[in-house]
């Protein structure tokens, strides 16, 4: 479904991503992972147009490398953010219509805020409470459902479960490996190394803007040593 040929992203003389590739079959869950610094943001952003990049990016066998980002949310290729960036002073509903801008369908809109409300049953209950007012792990949700709201067939999520307590993370991941099981191609940047690795098909590990390592998120899971260089728990 995507694949990533060599992309590079400079910001002034530094170099956050060198010559990265990866590739993403339709329907896996392929985790991105790696300390801070480590380009894991710069390659989805990259990917998702957010900021220049030389390399190639096919979607579905198009090259989307040109495209501005909405574009690309056009063709099905949605990130959600690190630090959720909900609208704080809208509703959960509001925000979910938000998500839809870009869709034309008004019935099949209503049916997706349904579904997603059905996923997430908190944010039923919060539905017309402001985003602002809503715990982390209830903001985390609204920002992936408002993504899912383009109806994208690949999301990006940067770092889910950042800041969120371990109890509500596992929750998060149970919810997210949802998604797959709905038929969404998932890539995930994600710290929590071994939530991740629990829950994806594979796993790449990137370290100073280059990817080092990639495998099997089983193999990756039991690879002590590889954990200990460059992921740090």
């Amino acid at each position: 479904m995507l694949s990533v040929n060599r992309l590079s992203v400079h910001y002034g003389p530094i170099r956050a991503l060198d010559a990265a590739s990866i590739r993403i079959g339709r329907g896996e869950f392929v985790a991105l992972l790696g300390p801070n610094g480590a380009g894991k943001t710069s390659l989805i952003s990259g990917i998702a147009g957010l900021v220049r990049a030389q390399g190639r990016v096919l979607f579905e066998d198009r090259e989307i490398g040109a495209l501005p980002t909405e574009d690309r949310v056009r063709r099905g290729l949605t990130m959600t953010p690190e630090g959720r960036h909900v609208f704080a002073n809208l509703t959960v509903a509001e925000n979910l219509r938000l998500g839809a801008a870009i869709r034309r369908d008004r019935e099949g809109v209503a049916q997706d805020i349904e579904k997603y409300l059905g996923l997430f049953p908190i944010l039923r209950e919060r539905n017309h409470q402001l985003a602002g007012t809503l715990s982390g792990g209830e903001q985390q949700m609204l920002a992936i459902a408002r993504s899912m709201m383009s109806r994208p067939r690949l999301l990006m999520l940067d770092e889910p479960s950042l800041g969120l307590a371990p109890r509500i993370v596992a929750q998060m991941f149970d919810y997210i490996s949802l998604l797959k099981e709905a038929g969404v191609t998932l890539l995930v940047v994600e710290q929590n190394v071994m939530q991740a690795l629990k829950h994806a098909d594979r796993a790449y590990v990137i370290s100073s803007g280059i990817i080092r390592h990639e495998g099997k998120a089983e193999e990756l899971r039991s690879d002590r040593r590889l954990i200990d260089m460059y992921l740090g728990n």
